[in-house]
């Protein structure tokens, strides 16, 4: 009773947003096979299984049969299964898939607040407009280690420039 206690408590919607979607197509796939059982189980419930064998043994002329039947429903025992095995298992499945979700949700908050501390550092960065060669040296060290070394090198002009702007040689 416990269980369906904890899956009504689940906000589906918002699981279903956080989660890939794979596991949300699953999940509503297990959901439905549930949902119908449970309508099944149901139905069976209701229904009437008591045998009225006062009547067969008017309309049958062979009474043997009706208390052959008689005896076997009588003495029938349904068998009792030991499912604490199952529900070990399940139980289990369930504390691994949900320590899986919190270290998802660890990261996630992790990604999360360095996207943050990104954004904030791109809106407070001064508009392209406005660097100087100087903020970009300062910036890009390497920049300037790689013009000396073409520069030594004697090659003046940069791969793929002409190609990105054109070629200003006309005059």
């Amino acid at each position: 009773m416990a269980t369906s206690i904890r899956a009504a408590a689940i906000n589906w919607s918002k699981l279903s947003v956080t989660l890939p979607q794979e596991t949300v197509v699953s999940l509503q796939a297990f959901r439905k096979r549930n949902d119908e059982v449970k309508r099944v189980l149901g139905e069976l419930k209701e229904q009437n299984t008591t045998v009225d064998f006062s009547r067969y043994r008017k309309v049958l002329k062979n009474q043997g049969i009706i208390d052959q039947a008689e005896k076997a429903i009588s003495g029938f025992k349904p068998v009792a299964y030991n499912l604490d095995a199952q529900l070990s298992a399940i139980d289990q499945f369930e504390a691994k898939a949900v320590s899986k979700a919190q270290k998802t949700v660890q990261q996630i908050e992790v990604e999360l607040k360095d996207l943050h501390a990104t954004l904030s550092n791109i809106e407070g960065s001064r508009p392209i407009e406005q660097l100087t060669v100087d903020d970009i040296v300062v910036a890009k060290p390497e920049i300037t280690k790689n013009i000396e070394e073409s520069l030594k090198k004697g090659n003046f002009s940069i791969p793929g420039y002409k190609e990105k702007f054109g070629d200003i040689s006309y005059f």
